[in-house]
Formats: structure tokens, C-alpha cells, sequence
């Protein structure tokens, strides 16, 4: 029987990743590769432990992602590789790619899974809505990454680590901001014209 997550820890993890490039930044900076490493080891070990009671599909972007991260952690180095540390938000928008367009090859898309855990019983135009949000975050997971990379290839650790540990994740909240808000006008649409 597993010994239940104290979600101090859960998140503690959670907040350790997302400043992930600044971790990176400073350990870079300072001199610190080998601490650098055996911390992020750690920390990529400590999140893939700690994923359990999720949407299998959550769970599996989160355990890949740590995997990933343990092994480019782990090629730095052994091939005294520093800049491997950068591919790491690339790979996660690789990663998040994957899922989110595959699942549009199945019957249910990530995102139609997602709102069935609120609404069960998903009207036709809601599993319609919820494929092209899936198909949207395809979109945004491709730009992402790619300014992600463009960031790697530039060189500048610290240019790297504002965007991928900041900007990064306002353009990830202002996509879900913006999905909010138009989710809300469809459905105040449907409600006000059901036969639209």
C-alpha cells in the first residue's frame, strides 16, 4: 500500500521545476555544475515518485518529463555537456505536442478527457469545442518550443532563463485565459440560443 503524498512536498516539487531555468541560470553562473546536477537528479526523482492520483495522461506527461530531465541531467554530466541543461523546455513542449496530438488520433482528445472529470456528459458541440482547444494547444506547444530551442541556440543562459522560467508560463497563462473566456461566451451563446 503506498504511503499517502504530503502535498507540502507535492508542491514544494512542483515549484522547484517551474524555476527550473533559474536553478539552471544560477548553477551555470556560479560554477556549480556537479551540485547543479545531483540537485536536479533529485528533484526530477522526487516528481516522478510523486505522481500518483492523476489523469493517467497528466500522470505520463509528468513521469516523461522527469525521465527526460533525469537523463539530459545525466548526459551534462558525464559529457561535461552544460548546455544539454537547456534542451529541458524544449523537450517538455515536445513532450506536451505528443500527448495532446496523438490524442486527437483517438477517439476522445486530451482536452475532451479533461472536461468529462466536470461534466461527464459532454454535449456534441462541447466534444467539438474540446478537439480544437486540443488542436490550439498543438499550435501553441509547437511556437513554444520553438522559441524555446531558438533560446538554446542563442547561448545566452540568461536571455534562455527569462523567457523559458518567465515569459514562457505568461504565454501559457494567457492561453489559458483566454480559452476561459471564450469557453464562457460559447456557452452563454448555447444557453441564450439553444437551437443555434
Amino acid at each position: 500500500m503506498a504511503l499517502p503524498v504530503p502535498a507540502g512536498l507535492k508542491f514544494f516539487s512542483i515549484l522547484l521545476l517551474a524555476l527550473y531555468p533559474f536553478l539552471v541560470w544560477f548553477g551555470l553562473s556560479s560554477g556549480q555544475h556537479m551540485l547543479l546536477g545531483f540537485v536536479l537528479v533529485v528533484l526530477f526523482g522526487l516528481r516522478f515518485s510523486l505522481l500518483r492520483n492523476l489523469l493517467p495522461e497528466l500522470q505520463k506527461i509528468g513521469q516523461l518529463g522527469a525521465v527526460v530531465g533525469v537523463l539530459l541531467v545525466s548526459a551534462s554530466l558525464l559529457l561535461e555537456r552544460q548546455a544539454l541543461l537547456l534542451y529541458y523546455p524544449v523537450a517538455v513542449n515536445g513532450i506536451f505536442l505528443l500527448l495532446f496530438a496523438t490524442s486527437l488520433l483517438t477517439e476522445q482528445s486530451l482536452v475532451e478527457r479533461l472536461a468529462r472529470l466536470r461534466e461527464p456528459d459532454l454535449p456534441a458541440d462541447g466534444v467539438s469545442y474540446t478537439r480544437r482547444v486540443t488542436q490550439a494547444w498543438c499550435v501553441f506547444f509547437i511556437l513554444n518550443g520553438s522559441i524555446a530551442l531558438v533560446t538554446v541556440l542563442l547561448q545566452d543562459v540568461r536571455l534562455w532563463a527569462l523567457y523559458n522560467g518567465f515569459i514562457s508560463y505568461l504565454l501559457i497563462a494567457l492561453m489559458m485565459g483566454v480559452e476561459w473566456i471564450v469557453r464562457r461566451k460559447v456557452r452563454n451563446r448555447k444557453a441564450t440560443n439553444p437551437l443555434s
